[in-house]
């Protein structure tokens, strides 16, 4: 029992040394509370929605469509990947070329992902409101004017 003992204050030590740091959370399994089905309609009756897998072996998949009536208006491919420790937005949009946007900010309720060297947006934001609200926000600089564009979504079953 002696010996045991003397193991288990090896074993618990050895797992306090600072050699041994606790492992960070993998960049993308922290935006999991990103992950489910989104929507807004506006009062326009344009209708957006938003959908992102959950985080599995370091990626989430996403993709989001705005449609009008009949007729899709755009559609969007989207990843969220870790590349030198950090979350990368990976945005393919329809009709455009793919661009990606390294996080800058990610809690647990907030991620901001920037990329100055693009056209619009150069930030891409989402902000958890609960359990069943999130705000995704496009922001930047188009033709010398600061702009930006709110998408305010509900938590919906996905389908």
């Amino acid at each position: 029992m002696h010996r045991m003992a003397r193991c288990a204050f090896f074993v618990a030590l050895v797992g306090a040394h600072p050699l041994f740091p606790r492992e960070q959370p993998h960049p993308v399994d922290r935006l999991a509370w990103l992950g489910g089905c989104w929507q807004q309609t506006a009062r326009t009756g344009q209708f957006v929605a938003e959908q992102w897998m959950s985080p599995r072996g370091g990626l989430m998949i996403g993709m989001g469509r705005t449609v009008r009536g009949d007729s899709v208006i755009e559609y969007e491919h989207l990843r969220i990947l870790a590349r030198d420790g950090r979350a990368i937005y990976h945005a393919e949009p329809s009709g455009q070329a793919p661009a990606e946007f390294p996080a800058t900010t990610a809690t647990d309720s907030l991620v901001i992902f920037e990329n100055s060297k693009h056209d619009f947006p150069q930030r891409v934001i989402y902000r958890r409101r609960g359990t069943d609200s999130l705000l995704a926000r496009v922001e930047g600089t188009s033709n010398g004017r600061t702009r930006g564009v709110d998408f305010p979504y509900a938590r919906v079953r996905c389908q």
